[in-house]
């Protein structure tokens, strides 16, 4: 692993602002983090107690300290895949909207971007593309309520920043 020095080690430090600072409006989800934090953690704490107990008392099994820890290795595993509910973000700026939901990230250039909206009902908003397509933003969530409102106020005043093009119609839902 290379570290930079000198002149190299600024001029990393200098992109990593640069880029930072591109985006006007970054948001995140703020109720779910915590009850990602607090599932993983319960998920992985009970695996990690059943991992321990299993060989306490018997129960007609045998269970070799493999079991053990392949219940804890199980708990921990899916405790991972909960804490991906805390990953979503949504960056709104110059080059784009960038979404980053689960799994995936992408930047839709706003030659892309139709609009942004939030059907009633809805769980999370969405970024409007060509053709009747759309891409969830979980980074903004109804659960958040006042919240989600002022991100998606937000969200639509650098849209039309960006996009004057765009009709007021297609981002009022």
């Amino acid at each position: 692993m290379t570290v930079p020095t000198g002149d190299s080690a600024s001029s990393a430090a200098d992109s990593v602002a640069r880029s930072a600072s591109s985006w006007d409006l970054e948001v995140k989800p703020h109720l779910a983090p915590y009850f990602a934090y607090g599932a993983a953690f319960a998920i992985a704490a009970a695996h990690i107690g059943v991992g321990f107990a299993l060989k306490i008392g018997s129960s007609g099994v045998i269970f070799q300290t493999s079991d053990q820890v392949a219940i804890a290795l199980l708990g921990i595993i899916l405790g991972g895949v909960v804490l991906l509910f805390a990953r979503p973000r949504l960056r709104v700026g110059q080059s784009g909207v960038s979404v980053r939901n689960l799994l995936g990230y992408r930047l839709f250039p706003w030659s892309e971007v139709v609009g942004v909206s939030f059907p009633q009902g809805a769980r999370w908003a969405r970024v409007d593309l060509p053709d009747d397509e759309y891409v969830p933003v979980m980074a903004i969530q109804s659960v958040d309520k006042q919240r989600a409102i002022d991100a998606m106020d937000a969200v639509r005043a650098l849209v039309y920043k960006y996009r004057p093009d765009v009709s007021p119609r297609s981002a009022t839902s």
